[in-house]
């Protein structure tokens, strides 16, 4: 399973982007997707996640600001960001836990290559 991230950029405080990620491969189904973030400096850290049942985490620092979203059709996560703020800025992964196969023994995860979100004050 491939995860390919995009909408990474460069922004101002105050406005937003919404991340996208793409998972793509041969017979497997989506448990989880989710983002992680890294800081210069900083440990990586999870941002926001959503699984197949519809349970949902946010970081509280994004909480009120961020929605993590799942579009099963399209294999597609997303990460709709608002009220963007310098602290905001890092290197966002996507991440994903997948059953692969017709009798998967457990789920596996990935992760993509990241792509940059720098927030300007």
């Amino acid at each position: 399973v491939q995860l390919v991230e995009s909408g990474g950029g460069l922004v101002q405080a105050g406005g937003s982007l919404t991340l996208s990620c793409l998972a793509s491969g041969s017979d497997f189904r989506i448990v989880a997707m989710g983002w992680y973030r890294q800081a210069p400096g900083k440990q990586r850290e999870l941002a926001a996640s959503k699984d197949s049942r519809g349970g949902i985490q946010y970081a509280d620092s994004v909480k009120g600001r961020f929605t993590v979203s799942i579009d099963n059709s399209k294999n597609t996560a997303y990460l709709q960001m608002n009220n963007l703020e310098p602290e905001d800025t890092a290197v966002y992964y996507c991440a994903a836990e997948v059953l692969l196969g017709p009798d998967p023994p457990g789920p596996r995860e990935y992760l993509g290559q990241g792509t940059q979100v720098t927030v300007s004050s």
